[in-house]
């Protein structure tokens, strides 16, 4: 078989100097990040994300061996691809592809897939090869990829390869065949960096753009009706956490054929055991019962979304996995798609460097003392609160832009002295706008942050805090917005909290107000409701103080309208008074100066109920929540048109 096969495009053979060596005996796959949307530029290569398993072939002098993402030998339960993969006219060869079986419309089909494993009558599964990593003795992972995926074109294009087929790629633009690809009932596209070499684990060099959440879990328990000797209702999901910990993350219904649910049954009763593998498991049901299994099986679940809890919501059961270990499962990760000039996208690695006396230079922003500890009770350093508002920009900055600042200082850590900032002073901040000074006359000039190195100048002044105001420049004299903050008594329960909030939200139906929620990131919510520019600040204000007090006067044995801790004692507050002119309230997204450094979040109304403290998201958790989101929770907030009415006065008791 010895030199059978010679790529026809001399230009796009390896040079001759390349590096070679024995074959290796293992290649670990290139792997896929997550990205929330795809890149806006660069030289990217795009190809449909196959419904299958990663396959990696080994080829060596006629004989053919076929290894899982995890290097398991699966090869004698691929007769029918090993034998094509070994008549390949090639002395020795690494290819890289993904085993499905198609449907009558020649879309991947992952049941069919697993039907095929579970009959073992594997002759339909085929082999979509995607890149080549060595070849004829020479290591081509090295090479950039478009060099490396012409050759696996050729060769297969020479060669009679039933059911081994070269993955194609599309030169349309990537959200267009994001649209194709769900519109066809796809998982989705792979975008590839067409100058990067192949590099084992996972890098933003291969990107997945997917249609919908889906992903593997552990199956550590499942529910059935309580009574009941056999059954399964639902199968009970969790996620490793970092430290090993295992996380509940909510259950799907078991819709799986009978024969697999007897397969199932077997196994699930030798893993049976009697506490939960789960750090947090969940809640008692009435009418079913709960049996804990080791966490040993891994299914692939489709969902809508994560809730603001961690759980899915929505979820679809598509399969059992044989081909990753339970211990390998985590909540995927969601990257951002950074953009610059260069390449059209980039890492924060590529944008971070060391600078002079122990500094870190982000962005060309430098950032002084970065291991300072912010938090004595996370550890958490300037340089991760630097990090989390550069990560938290995209979704942060709409709320900010050109409106006027107020910062919370903590050149100290959050223990030390706070300082309230609102004007530039004597140091300027890297980003920061100052507006026109007439805009606010007899006061120094007024901030605005409308950059992510706006952000980053921010946090490397220590400014934790960023409370914004309810009116948008050149326009301030007309608020934009009205804000009810809900001051809660610290000694009532969250349930309290959450059903407060609700109640306002009534009100505010009632009026003909749409609202959106947030978390303060401390004890409570802040509700939002979005206005047109037409009444002042007093008129806002007065309406404002009017619905508190309409709030207090309906339900007085929960609500205050009267500020001070003797007035909230066993109630919570409605504060009006942050719809003053001046007055400011923290803005979504940014972290809160105090113990845990929490960010306040917007959630919608219809995750209100399971939202479980004011400062339940942490800076690491707001992120991956952002990143898993498939819809915005405030969606239709920009979009809001709505005034304060004269019937509205009227309706809180106004004149």
């Amino acid at each position: 078989m010895a030199g059978r096969w010679n790529s026809r495009t001399t230009p796009r053979r390896p040079p001759a100097d390349e590096p070679g060596g024995a074959l290796p005996s293992l290649i670990a796959p290139q792997l896929a990040t997550l990205i929330d949307r795809p890149p806006s530029g660069g030289d990217w290569s795009y190809e449909i994300k196959f419904d299958g398993y990663r396959m990696l072939a080994r080829i060596d002098s006629g004989e053919a061996r076929l290894f899982t993402r995890n290097g398991h030998d699966w090869t004698s339960r691929l007769p029918a691809l090993h034998e094509v993969l070994a008549r390949l006219p090639v002395d020795n060869a690494w290819l890289d592809g993904e085993a499905v079986v198609l449907d009558a419309t020649g879309r991947p089909d992952f049941n069919a897939l697993q039907n095929a494993f579970d009959r073992r009558s594997t002759s339909e599964i085929g082999l979509f090869v995607f890149d080549l990593m060595y070849l004829n003795g020479r290591d081509l992972r090295e090479q950039p990829l478009r060099v490396r995926r012409e050759l696996p074109r050729e060769l297969l294009d020479s060669a009679d390869t039933p059911g081994v087929r070269y993955s194609e790629d599309f030169a349309a633009d990537p959200a267009s065949l994001v649209a194709s690809a769900c519109r066809m009932k796809l998982e989705g596209i792979i975008g590839k960096r067409a100058g990067s070499p192949y590099r084992s684990g996972r890098s933003t060099d291969w990107i997945k753009l997917r249609c919908g959440l889906r992903q593997e879990f552990v199956v550590a328990g499942l529910s059935r009706v309580k009574g009941a000797r056999t059954g399964v209702r639902s199968l009970l999901l969790g996620v490793f956490e970092p430290d090993g910990s295992l996380r509940y993350a909510g259950s799907v219904k078991a819709t799986f054929r009978s024969d697999a649910a007897s397969v199932f049954a077997q196994r699930a009763a030798k893993l049976e055991q009697p506490a939960p593998a789960f750090y947090n498991p969940p809640a008692p049901e009435r009418d079913r019962m709960h049996i804990w299994l080791r966490p040993e099986i891994v299914a692939e679940v489709s969902f809508l979304e994560w809730t603001p809890g961690g759980e899915l919501r929505h979820a679809t059961f598509i399969a059992f996995r044989d081909d990753k270990p339970a211990a390998a499962v985590t909540a995927e990760p969601v990257a951002p798609m950074m953009v610059d000039e260069a390449d059209g996208t980039r890492a924060r690695s590529t944008r971070e460097r060391p600078g002079p006396r122990g500094s870190v230079i982000l962005d060309g922003v430098r950032i002084s003392n970065p291991t300072r500890v912010m938090d004595g009770t996370t550890g958490h350093t300037k340089l991760e609160m630097v990090r989390y508002y550069d990560d938290i920009s995209s979704w942060a900055l709409p709320y900010l832009r050109d409106r006027p600042l107020a910062l919370v200082r903590a050149p100290d850590g959050i223990a030390g002295e706070l300082f309230f900032q609102k004007h530039s002073e004597r140091a300027r901040i890297p980003g920061i706008t100052e507006l026109p000074a007439e805009l606010h006359p007899g006061h120094p000039p007024l901030l605005v942050a409308n950059s992510a190195e706006a952000l980053i100048g921010l946090a490397q002044m220590s400014l934790v805090e960023i409370h914004s105001w309810n009116a948008v420049a050149p326009d301030l004299a007309h608020p934009d917005r009205v804000i009810f903050d809900l001051d809660p008594d610290p000694a009532l329960p969250w349930s309290v909290m959450v059903e407060a909030a609700l109640l306002v939200k009534v009100v505010l139906d009632e009026l003909g107000l749409v609202s959106y929620p947030k978390t303060s990131g401390g004890k409570g919510f802040h509700i939002t409701v979005p206005l047109t520019r037409r009444q002042g600040w007093d008129k806002v204000k007065a309406f404002s103080q009017a619905v508190a007090r309409h709030m207090a006067r309906v339900v007085p044995q929960r609500f205050s309208a009267v500020s001070g801790p003797k007035n909230r004692v066993g109630k919570i507050v409605i504060d009006y008074l942050r719809n003053s002119r001046g007055a400011s309230t923290v803005a979504p997204f940014p972290v809160r100066a105090r113990s845990g450094m929490a960010v306040s979040m917007p959630v919608s109304w219809d995750e209100v109920k399971d939202v479980r403290r004011g400062d339940e998201w942490t800076m690491r958790k707001a992120i991956a929540r952002q990143r898993t989101l498939r819809t915005d929770p405030w969606e239709g907030y920009w979009r809001t048109r709505q005034g304060i009415t004269a019937a509205m006065r009227r309706a809180v008791g106004m004149r």
